[in-house]
């Protein structure tokens, strides 16, 4: 029987600028593995703006850390040999890769030219606020470092359809560029009127030209790094036609089992619904809506209805193509999405993603590693590591929700018998502590089971109607299992 598959997110926004975040990785592929991970989604492995970009400021997306641009040689992380090198030895501890995509905008232009736009309303993309002028943009990539190598495709103002800043005036702004075929994308989201501008020199997805550089790179950098699938980053402000075929073409080149998860960061369930009707399922979307949600019940402590928690979330609607988070690189105090889940639920959330039926969940490195930067947060690595073991020996089987008290919720996982004393059955407080009776089976009769966790210390004899009543502490929570060697 496959195990249950989780997977990290490798880095969070102020990972040290020091070249040695890919070797990071090398050192700790087989903890990982041991500790119940199956994947790993890295950082933008491209060169950015600058040697100290997170990689979202896209430059050259054919440089890996291997030419002399921005600055150095390698990116934020290290050369293109160690990231290679860190993949091969994550696969040969059987630790899937996927790579983080950033196909939006590119900065850090080499050059600048003019050409014709109209500035638009930052708050409505779609209302125009000034007559056609000129402008010198930021818009010329020509990669003076790296030359024609593995593609000669140069960039201009032609495949940009929106750009921020007027060297002319030394003037920001949103400025829509003009000529034929020169628009917002309309299959975009329609927060600010039109969501199809974000950052910097905006990629024009209406361009044909646009479209095949972007596939055949996508091939490009799959082939070179032999990853197992990507991460597709602020894909609500790319035309949704465009993710659609890239992820078929993606699929076509690298087999079925090459995976593709979409940041669509938007809480309304209904729009995600929408998005991934329209890319008819092709890729599997983080779940925006939980993330908020176990952000509210951490901010409402005994006042939230915890009953509530998965009510208009994707999991709930979508499971399959659900995948589960408590936080990001985004969410992270201080950043550009910051929603911070709260210290005290946040093993409760974990719980919460890494120990039921459905959803891929994710680890993120800044809560079980740590954060740096102006608000810094200790790893939580302690507590979340009995709930990876959970996961990844004990929660299978029929999932048996009872989410009947808005401040204690519980449920059990069966267990299967392939997975010898697989089976768990967990308790969450956010009031004061609490009690579930619960049915683990009439054939768990006797077993003595014990808290993962570790918070309470007694021992629990299941009865031989296959219930037991299982306690949890005020605001924590408690993951009840059979042990590997008995107990009394």
């Amino acid at each position: 029987m496959k195990r249950n598959h989780t997977m990290m997110q490798f880095f969070e926004w102020h990972v040290e600028s020091d070249g040695t975040h890919w070797k990071r990785l090398k050192d700790t592929a087989s903890d990982l593995k041991q500790k119940g991970i199956s994947t790993v989604w890295i950082p933008p492995v491209t060169k950015g703006q600058s040697k100290d970009d997170t990689g979202y400021s896209t430059y050259d997306l054919y440089d890996l850390g291997e030419f002399d641009q921005k600055g150095s040689v390698r990116t934020k992380y290290g050369s293109k040999q160690e990231l290679i090198d860190a993949i091969t030895l994550c696969h040969e501890h059987g630790l899937a890769v996927y790579v983080d995509l950033v196909m939006n905008h590119k900065a850090g232009a080499d050059e600048t030219e003019k050409f014709s736009v109209i500035e638009v309303d930052g708050n409505d993309r779609t209302k125009e606020i000034s007559k056609p002028f000129d402008i010198e943009g930021w818009t010329k990539f020509t990669f003076p470092g790296r030359g024609n190598t593995y593609s000669s495709f140069k960039w201009n103002s032609e495949h940009f359809n929106g750009t921020d800043y007027d060297a002319s005036k030394k003037r920001s702004g949103i400025f829509r560029i003009l000529g034929e075929n020169k628009h917002w994308n309309e299959n975009v989201g329609n927060e600010f009127g039109n969501y199809d501008y974000l950052m910097f020199a905006n990629i024009d997805y209406n361009h044909p030209q646009v479209k095949e550089e972007m596939i055949t790179w996508g091939k490009w950098l799959a082939e070179t790094l032999s990853c197992n699938g990507y991460r597709l980053d602020a894909i609500k402000h790319i035309n949704h036609d465009f993710i659609k075929e890239f992820a078929t073409e993606m699929i076509k080149a690298r087999g079925e089992n090459f995976y593709l998860v979409g940041e669509f960061w938007n809480p309304e369930l209904s729009k995600c619904q929408q998005f991934l009707d329209t890319i008819d399922y092709k890729i599997d979307l983080f779940d925006v809506s939980l993330h908020y949600k176990l952000r509210a019940a951490s901010e409402g402590g005994r006042s939230y209805d915890l009953r509530t928690i998965f009510k208009d979330t994707l999991v709930n609607s979508h499971p399959q193509n659900a995948v589960t988070f408590v936080d990001n690189h985004d969410s992270q105090p201080h950043e550009a999405l910051e929603s911070w889940v709260k210290d005290w639920f946040k093993q409760s959330a974990y719980a919460l993603i890494l120990l039921r039926q459905d959803g891929y969940p994710v680890v993120f490195y800044g809560d079980y590693y740590g954060i740096g930067g102006l608000e810094p947060q200790a790893g939580k690595q302690a507590a979340i590591d009995p709930l990876l073991y959970a996961r990844y020996h004990k929660a299978y089987g029929k999932q048996q929700d009872y989410f009947d008290h808005p401040n204690t919720i519980g449920w059990v996982r069966q267990g299967v018998q392939e997975i010898e004393r697989s089976g768990c059955a967990v308790v969450i407080c956010n009031g004061d502590k609490g009690e579930k009776r619960m049915l683990v089976g009439k054939e768990r009769a006797g077993e003595v089971w014990v808290d993962l966790t570790n918070t309470r210390k007694e021992r629990i004899t299941i009865a031989t109607d296959g219930f037991a009543t299982f306690p949890a502490n005020g605001g924590s929570v408690s993951v009840w299992a059979y042990p590997e060697d008995d107990v009394e």
